[in-house]
C-alpha cells in the first residue's frame, strides 16, 4: 500500500477512534460515562482499586468473541479494515480514556487523547515511538512526557500509533487461525484479545496514575 495513503488512513483512524472511544458509540457510553460509574461506587476503597476492576470488567468484554463481533458489524470505519479488530480497539482506548477520567484527568486535552492512542501499543512500544519523535522520557512512560508537546508533534505521534494498528491488523495471527478452525479460532482470539487488553489497561494505569500531585 502507499505510504502517504497509509499515513492518511492512520490519522482518520486514530481521530476515529479518539472520538468515538472517549465520546461514545452505540451501544458503548462515553469513557467520561464509564468512569463516573466507578467513581460513584462507594464500595471501592480508592481509584486504583476502581481502575482494577474497570480493567478486568473490560478484559470480559474483549475475551467474548460474540460481543466484539457484534459491535463490529455495527460501526462504520473511516478506513477498510475488519470491524472487529476496530472494535477491539475501541474498547480498549475506551476503557484507557476511563481509567484517565477516574484519575482526574481531562479527556478533552490533546494530550490526555495522544497518550490514550499510546496505551494502545503498550508500554514499551509507546516509549520507544515517543523518543523517535524527540520526546523525552522518564524512567517511566507518563502523561508530562507530553507538556510543552506542540499540537504538530501530538498529531504526528497520533499518525504513527495509527500506522502501527493498521500494519498489525494485517499479521494478527488470530485472525488466520480462527478461519481455520472456528470454534478453537474463536478462543484464541479471545484470549489474544483479553491479554492485549491487560497490556492496554496496565499502561494506562501507569500512565495517569498520580505519583507526586502532578500529571
Amino acid at each position: 500500500m502507499d505510504s502517504s495513503r497509509v499515513q492518511r488512513d492512520a490519522l482518520r483512524f486514530t481521530e476515529w477512534l479518539a472520538q468515538k472511544s472517549l465520546g461514545g458509540i452505540s451501544p458503548l457510553s462515553s469513557a467520561v460515562d464509564l468512569a463516573e460509574r466507578y467513581r460513584l461506587d462507594q464500595s471501592y476503597a480508592t481509584d486504583d482499586k476502581r481502575v482494577d476492576a474497570l480493567i478486568r470488567w473490560e478484559t470480559t468484554k474483549n475475551f467474548t468473541a460474540g460481543f466484539i463481533a457484534g459491535l463490529g458489524g455495527a460501526i462504520t470505519l473511516p478506513i477498510a479494515i475488519p470491524g472487529s479488530v476496530a472494535a477491539s480497539w475501541l474498547i480498549q482506548a475506551r476503557m484507557a480514556g476511563a481509567i484517565a477520567c477516574i484519575y482526574g484527568h481531562d479527556p478533552r486535552s490533546d494530550r490526555v487523547r495522544t497518550m490514550v492512542l499510546l496505551a494502545l501499543l503498550g508500554d514499551a512500544t509507546a516509549s520507544k515511538l515517543l523518543k523517535g519523535a524527540g520526546i523525552t522520557l522518564g524512567r517511566t512512560l507518563a502523561l508530562r512526557a507530553l507538556e510543552g508537546a506542540s499540537k504538530k508533534t501530538l498529531t504526528d505521534v497520533n499518525r504513527q500509533v495509527g500506522t502501527k494498528l493498521i500494519v498489525h491488523t494485517g499479521a494478527k495471527g488470530a485472525t488466520k487461525v480462527s478461519r481455520l478452525v472456528p470454534i478453537a479460532g474463536g478462543l484464541v482470539a479471545g484470549s489474544f484479545d483479553a491479554v492485549a487488553c491487560q497490556v492496554v489497561g496496565r499502561t494506562a494505569k501507569r500512565v495517569f496514575r498520580p505519583t507526586d500531585g502532578k500529571d
